[in-house]
């Protein structure tokens, strides 16, 4: 067995771990400071505009004309949606839904049916996003055919005063219904992450929108 070797002398140890923990500081430090630089530099280009201000495209079998009547229509229900929320009126708010809508959160919660949205939105009302109101900004609107169109939007939750970064990315699925409403049959609402997003490009270029080159 080889003979044990002695302890560092006490200053030699003082002196590694000082060095070791300035080490780990400046690790840190570095890490710290490209991440703000990365979020710093994950601004979009795309912001978004009010809804009544995207012009749509039209459907091959619908007009101009009936595109710009049903996209105010649509418009409509979306800022009758808003201010439903806005007044954290569950009932009101899941009346914009068809009978069978799916609806799907950032986190990946997904429910099916008005009566489940509901349910869910009212307890959110009763719970944390009490009082809290919807900020929207919308980057197209798309019709499928006359009676169903896609719109793609920006928007986040908030107290106090609108914010200025909206993280949140959604997708509507809206059909026109039997007594002529637009009613949102599927809604998707993605968490933006700016800094895998700006990491994503810096690491494969070609993975940037066209919108935001």
């Amino acid at each position: 067995m080889p003979p044990a070797q002695p302890p560092l002398p006490r200053p030699r140890r003082r002196r590694l771990k000082r060095v070791l923990g300035i080490s780990a500081l400046t690790l840190a430090l570095i890490g710290g400071g490209g991440y703000l630089w990365l979020d710093a530099t994950s601004d979009v280009h795309r912001t978004g505009a009010p809804c009544t201000d995207i012009p749509p495209a039209a459907a091959a079998t619908q007009t101009q004309t009936a595109a710009e009547k049903n996209h105010a229509a649509i418009c409509g229900a979306l800022a009758s949606l808003t201010a439903a929320w806005d007044r954290n009126d569950a009932d009101a708010y899941g009346r914009h839904f068809t009978e069978n809508a799916t609806y799907t959160t950032f986190v990946g919660t997904h429910y099916e049916g008005r009566k489940d949205i509901t349910v869910a939105h009212q307890a959110l009302f009763d719970g944390f996003l009490k009082g809290s109101k919807l900020a929207d900004s919308y980057l197209g609107i798309r019709f499928l055919s006359p009676e169903t169109a896609v719109v793609t939007s920006r928007g986040d939750t908030y107290t106090g005063d609108k914010p200025d970064d909206l993280s949140k990315v959604q997708t509507y699925t809206l059909v026109r219904e039997a007594d002529g409403q637009w009613r949102i049959a599927a809604f998707h609402n993605t968490q933006r992450q700016s800094v895998m997003e700006r990491i994503s490009f810096i690491l494969s270029p070609d993975t940037k929108p066209q919108a935001e080159q």
